[in-house]
């Protein structure tokens, strides 16, 4: 048996459109925030993207979406894909190893539980979101599980944390979803899969 889950037919033309390098942290979030809004607008996952870039020269390692329902997998988020498919690339199983430059991890909403604990294990030396409110949960009903003191953790693991990037623009593509009508997989009523009307909050 074997396991796998593969990114969207539309991706790979989308990152070859991609400069090799993307220096500044708005450009990377940018680039997330592109392919998030590209995952709903193909309906090919939820409103997620995230991105592995080389630290210092903002080399593009890997773009990861939300590949949970097509994929059926519960874990198939977009940092669990980025860390992944990086790691696939550079043949490691850890982004911090020896010999290798620092890695930034860059999502477009602050990881759920699973993927904070992801990006713990990832190697990767910076984590950056787009935001750390309860909006993306408001707005769209996806249950993220429980909260803990992330920065508190990252910085004691030597990861640094950078919050509130193009926040306004993560924003628009959860309504984006939202106003879709298309599946909350993981969302109120104890992980239950329903859709969340327009008018929610």
């Amino acid at each position: 048996m074997e396991f796998g889950v593969a990114m969207p037919d539309w991706a790979e033309g989308e990152q070859k459109k991609l400069p090799e390098y993307l220096k500044t942290l708005e450009e990377r979030m940018r680039v997330v925030h592109r392919f998030a809004r590209l995952n709903v607008e193909h309906d090919t996952g939820g409103p997620f993207a995230a991105g592995v870039f080389e630290l210092k020269t903002g080399r593009v390692v890997s773009i990861g979406v939300n590949r949970v329902v097509p994929g059926r997998c519960s874990t198939a988020h977009a940092e669990v894909m980025a860390i992944a498919l990086a790691q696939k690339r550079l043949g490691v199983h850890d982004l911090g190893g020896e010999g290798l430059p620092d890695h930034q991890l860059v999502v477009n909403w602050l990881p759920c539980c699973m993927c904070f604990g992801a990006t713990l294990w990832s190697g990767v030396t910076s984590l950056a979101i787009a935001g750390s409110d309860g909006s993306l949960e408001e707005i769209t009903g996806f249950d993220e599980g429980p909260r803990i003191d992330n920065a508190k953790e990252l910085a004691k693991r030597g990861i640094e944390f950078f919050d509130n990037i193009l926040k306004d623009e993560a924003i628009d593509t959860f309504k984006l979803f939202r106003d879709s009508g298309r599946l909350v997989y993981n969302g109120r009523g104890g992980g239950a899969c329903i859709p969340v009307p327009a008018d929610a909050p």
